[in-house]
């Protein structure tokens, strides 16, 4: 009996093994123990370029034929001066790559990786990330809509104006963010944040290889005057903000 008893422990290990996501994120999501997973990039990523002509999956997007808008606007009635960005504030740089356990992604210059949101629009492009919503998933800017790109169709390249006039690249009419979450390069701790936020491809598409558990953004950085109110004490960067963005 116990020959066989240790046969079904192995099946069972296999069968358990067989549904496992291979190089996903560690069990305990959102935990302590699990807080640095994917901020490793897989060596010579850099070159990795999207397939030409490739379009985003069909139940990734609200519209899989949707292309790039680069006249994409805010609604009428936005005509506020687009605001002068500083070299931080301001995206220069957009390269398709591969990091580990996530697979392909796109980063900006500070190898940040980009993300697309649900409650936006590709076709007509458009953001719905203002106020809290921006701090906490700042807006991919631009100031020519003309960042260098590696591995990145310029036919799926453009921008809109948001409301405040400021320009925000988008990947096949998706506008891009990153997310103050991810701290280190690479990391990747906003893909399927409040089930809405994802880590978009070079092709425009949401990278599903790795969907952890729904988790809620962190907290908006609190401003000098909140800072000081709290005696210089700041939740921002916090986990579990109870926010819906």
């Amino acid at each position: 009996m116990v020959p066989e008893k240790r046969k079904l422990m192995v099946v069972g290990a296999a069968i358990a093994a067989a549904f496992a996501l291979p190089g996903c994120a560690p069990a305990g999501y959102g935990d302590n123990a699990a807080a640095d997973y994917g901020n490793a990039a897989e060596p010579a990523a850099a070159e990795a370029a999207a397939t030409p002509g490739a379009t985003a999956d069909p139940n990734a997007t609200s519209d899989p034929n949707a292309e790039a808008d680069p006249d994409a606007t805010a609604p009428p009635g936005s005509e506020n001066a687009a605001p002068e960005l500083s070299e931080e504030d301001e995206t220069n740089t957009l390269t398709g790559t591969k990091v580990a356990r996530m697979g392909k992604v796109v980063e900006n210059e500070n190898q940040q990786v980009l993300y697309r949101f649900d409650s936006d629009t590709n076709s007509p492009a458009k953001s719905n990330c203002d106020g809290d919503c921006a701090k906490v998933w700042p807006p991919a800017l631009t100031t020519d809509g003309k960042p260098t790109l590696k591995g990145v169709d310029s036919k799926l390249v453009g921008t809109i104006t948001r409301a405040d006039g400021s320009k925000q690249l988008t990947l096949k009419g998706w506008p891009l963010y990153t997310y103050i979450g991810d701290t280190k390069p690479h990391a990747w701790k906003g893909q399927n944040v409040a089930g809405k936020w994802f880590v978009i491809q070079p092709d425009g598409a949401k990278n599903l290889t790795c969907l952890p558990a729904v988790s809620k953004a962190v907290a908006p950085p609190a401003d000098d005057a909140e800072s000081s109110d709290a005696g210089g004490a700041s939740d921002a960067g916090s986990a579990g903000g109870d926010y819906s963005y």
